[in-house]
């Protein structure tokens, strides 16, 4: 038997860790309250008996512990009860399972979610002229696919990413109960040119562009005026680019551009920029007047610009003033000798012969004009061209027209902005100012601007950024949605809207007698409500130069047995300019007669579907003359219709009856590939022709 002071204190186990002096202390101080010692020793009864204490101890906090959860579960059961209460016996607590206890949960009703409608003013939508379909939908916080199910309800077939303009995205916002108001970012007060008061003007140089026929001395000519090479520096001793150049005389200077040809002055003229302020027509005095000698005519006058006409190569043995004096008289240029009102000159660009006759007369041209413009103001100006420069980036040249440009102003060209860092006149040098009609290189633009476009100062760099940006978008929404100038199929209702006062015409023709004939049967067409104006007419195949007249003086083209080259289509097609060609004159006068009338019933429309070019001819027998052809362009299928062209000129109309290559029979052959093309009851074939492959395709009448 063990002793009782181990019974009444154990050795500590691992888990109870070593006691510490305070609660051994403690132990027996509770431990002598309980137990009495005797003669110094513990009884064996009293060790028992505080044994049994202990143990009864615990089994009542078991208990206590028991029926405390008891208890609570009880009450928890109570309080789920609703109406009926159970009484209940003391004895059945006991014989109730037991389960842990949990906290009363109280359940909340979820709540609905509130629609909260937004303050009045935040349920305007403020846009420009034009605004994107999932814009809008972003803006008003609705579904884009909800928008687009409203628009196709009203009759707008759109996709998410193509722009509506304002009147739709009333209309569509409304259904929302949204409500659009219309703005502009394009600030309008920029654009208009303010008029100046007469004190504040003050005179500026004349600007003169020089045109003419090819090769007929336009460029020697300027280069003789400026005691320089040009014509050295230039590819093949031809203008590849616009020039700008201040050339400086005895007491006055002029500002000269020399162009490509017109096709530049009219692009620029396309774009509403009124450049020059007189027109110097070189002619040679040995070559006469000649076909791109009266389109600058016709351009001159279109643009109601003054001609100075230039009688260039007087020094030849050939050469013959009195002569081209009298072509001109033929297409309205009398020269003053004759009683006219137009000056002439009499010239040689290469022996520097009447050079500053020629210059005396500009300055008197000037003086008659009353040339002024007020430099102390913000700039204004047009690019007269621009490029991508590796080294400096997007360089223009700009054409001051008024105001002084200087080294530091924020600008607005078009749709891109910018600075100027940097300005050189036309010898390279730097400057630090530009005043009215001088033109200068000018470096510091975002992106490569468009030619003819207005060049305006402003005061902030962001009001200019905000401007562009609003610009570009516009231009982006204007190329989605593009409408057409002006078509025989809309001309009648364009006419009953009062938009359409005059049909404007350019006519080509294979043949002058064609021309003549077509002029006089147009001319009989006019009426009280609209005036048929023929601007330009010509002999031989549409060019790119007639499509840029059409598109800056919104007229229609006529073809009679001639066709438009691939880049002139092209250009037709962009430029949203109707171009028709017939081979029976009577047709192109029906057409138009019908257009006035409003009675016009389109049923076909011509798809071009490749070109091919004749490089070497072949005889087989029973069939005739074989074309080798390479395709430059698109593709030609067997079966289609088909013409030839020569310079383009029609020469036959027919069918492509046999295409091969080599000796396999193809339905069709695509650009690049060469093949044998037989034209069906057609052998005056020749190197160099051009096949045009091409379909009819039926068209619904467009007039209600």
């Amino acid at each position: 038997m063990k002793p009782a002071a181990e019974l009444i204190s154990p050795k500590p186990s691992l888990k109870e860790g070593v006691k510490t002096p305070a609660k051994i202390g403690e132990e027996e101080k509770t431990k002598s309250s309980l137990v009495k010692k005797v003669d110094g020793k513990i009884p064996k009864k009293a060790i028992l008996e505080q044994v049994e204490k202990e143990s009864l101890l615990q089994a009542k906090k078991k208990v206590g512990v028991k029926k405390r959860r008891l208890i609570e579960e009880r009450m928890v059961q109570e309080d789920d009860l609703t109406d009926e209460k159970r009484p209940e016996k003391e004895g059945e607590l006991l014989s109730r399972p037991f389960k842990p206890f949990k906290k009363k949960l109280v359940l909340k009703s979820p709540r609905k979610t509130e629609i909260t409608v937004p303050k009045p003013i935040k349920r305007i939508i403020r846009i420009a002229e034009v605004i994107s379909v999932g814009d809008l939908a972003k803006r008003m916080s609705v579904r884009g696919g909800e928008l687009i199910k409203k628009l196709m309800d009203i009759g707008v077939m759109v996709n998410i990413n193509q722009a509506i303009d304002a009147d739709v995205a009333s209309l569509v916002a409304s259904e929302f109960g949204y409500e659009v108001e219309r703005i502009s970012l394009d600030h309008p007060e920029l654009l208009q040119r303010k008029e100046d008061r007469p004190e504040e003007l003050q005179p500026r140089p004349p600007v003169v562009t020089i045109m003419g026929h090819v090769d007929h001395g336009k460029t020697m000519l300027l280069d003789s005026i400026r005691k320089t090479n040009v014509v050295d520096g230039e590819a093949g001793g031809i203008t590849q680019h616009i020039g700008a150049y201040d050339v400086q005389l005895e007491n006055e200077h002029v500002v000269f551009i020399d162009t490509p040809g017109h096709e530049a002055f009219t692009a620029l003229r396309a774009r509403g920029a009124k450049v020059t302020d007189v027109v110097i027509l070189v002619v040679a005095a040995d070559d006469g007047v000649m076909p791109q000698t009266k389109e600058a005519i016709d351009h001159a006058r279109a643009a109601n610009v003054p001609i100075l006409v230039a009688i260039n190569k007087i020094d030849k043995q050939n050469a013959n003033p009195e002569k081209v004096k009298k072509e001109m008289s033929e297409y309205g240029l009398v020269p003053e000798q004759w009683g006219g009102n137009t000056i002439f000159a009499e010239i040689s660009a290469k022996q520097k012969v009447g050079i500053k006759e020629l210059l005396e007369l500009i300055l008197v041209q000037a003086e008659v004009l009353e040339l002024k413009a007020n430099p102390n103001k913000p700039a204004r100006g047009v690019v007269i061209e621009a490029k991508l420069d590796k080294g400096r980036g997007p360089v223009a040249t700009v054409l001051v027209q008024e105001g002084t440009l200087k080294a530091g102003d924020v600008f607005i060209a078009g749709s891109q902005y910018g600075r100027v860092r940097a300005m050189l006149n036309d010898r390279g040098q730097k400057i630090e100012h530009a005043g009215p009609s001088i033109p200068v290189e000018v470096v510091g633009f975002a992106a490569v601007p468009d030619a003819g476009e207005t060049l305006i100062v402003v005061t902030e760099e962001k009001l200019a950024k905000q401007v562009s940006l609003y610009r570009q978008e516009k231009i982006r929404a204007k190329e989605l949605s593009k409408l057409s100038k002006v078509s025989l199929e809309e001309l009648y209702e364009q006419i009953k809207k009062g938009e359409i006062k005059e049909l404007n015409v350019v006519i080509k023709a294979d043949v002058q007698g064609s021309i003549e004939a077509m002029k006089e049967a147009l001319k009989k067409l006019s009426t009280s409500e609209v005036k048929v104006h023929i601007i330009h007419d010509g002999v031989g195949g549409i060019t790119e130069s007639d499509v840029n007249l059409a598109s800056a003086s919104n007229a229609i083209i006529i073809g009679f047995n001639v066709r438009p080259g691939p880049k002139a289509q092209i250009l037709a097609e962009q430029e949203s300019v109707d171009l028709r060609a017939y081979s029976v004159i009577y047709d192109a006068i029906s057409d138009i007669k019908k257009a006035l009338e409003g009675l016009l019933e389109p049923t076909y429309k011509e798809h071009i579907l490749g070109r091919a070019q004749v490089l070497q001819l072949f005889n087989v027998r029973k069939m005739g003359t074989i074309a080798g052809s390479l395709i430059t362009d698109g593709k030609v299928v067997r079966g289609s219709h088909a013409r030839l062209l020569r310079d383009n000129v029609i020469v036959f109309d027919g069918r492509i009856s046999s295409l091969k290559r080599f000796k396999d029979d193809m339905k069709e052959c695509t650009q690049g590939f060469e093949c044998g093309i037989w034209m069906e009851n057609f052998n005056d074939i020749k190197p160099g022709d051009i096949i045009e492959s091409y379909e009819m395709e039926q068209v619904q009448p467009r007039l209600s």
